[in-house]
């Protein structure tokens, strides 16, 4: 077991890859009491963040098989563990929560790594893009997207139709998509 220990982060994810379960408890014991500490930050409830972080480990486990990591094992596991939290915070009811928030979330306490950068640069892109749509577009947008309103609460604000809404948040969106690329338009939901 020891000689766990002594293995790179590349050649422990190797080892996982063929199923080797002290690769895996090797990989587990180097990343999981920062990773829960990280994810604690972000929660501020110590057993939601013990939550995430096992079921970071127990995805990696159960897809070990086709994970694609090479190297950065802890900047991957990083990202992974900030995913899970912001699916918590988008399935919460949390109406502050704006763009600003997210944008501090993912520049707090993440090691600097080329995908960050290049993950910084396609959300100034986007934003960018965001801003240039029609004041009435864009409103629609920013309560839709930004403050998490149904189309009801829009309408409602907006003193529009619920049919004006869908309709505007549907052009948004083909404008985006035609002006930031399929692949870029599909990064945009992740961030």
């Amino acid at each position: 077991m020891s000689l766990y220990t002594e293995l790179t982060d590349a050649e422990l994810i190797a080892a996982m890859r063929d199923g080797d379960e002290h690769a895996f408890r090797e990989i587990y014991v180097r990343n999981s009491k920062l990773l829960i500490i990280y994810a604690h930050k972000k929660l501020k409830d110590i057993d939601e963040a013990k939550d995430v972080v096992q079921e970071v480990f127990a995805n990696l486990w159960a897809n070990r098989g086709a994970c694609a990591v090479e190297s950065n094992l802890s900047g991957y596991l990083y990202r992974c563990v900030l995913n899970k939290v912001l699916n918590i915070f988008r399935h919460k009811d949390i109406s502050q929560w704006h763009v600003e928030g997210v944008q501090q979330l993912l520049d707090q306490g993440l090691p600097d790594t080329d995908y960050q950068v290049r993950e910084k640069d396609i959300a100034r892109v986007i934003e960018r893009e965001i801003q240039a749509l029609p004041p009435r577009m864009k409103e629609v947008f920013d309560l839709r997207r930004k403050e998490y309103l149904t189309n009801k609460q829009i309408a409602e604000r907006l003193d529009i139709s619920e049919h004006t809404v869908a309709t505007q948040i549907k052009k948004t969106l083909k404008i985006l998509r035609g002006r930031l690329g399929r692949e870029l338009y599909s990064i945009f939901f992740l961030l």
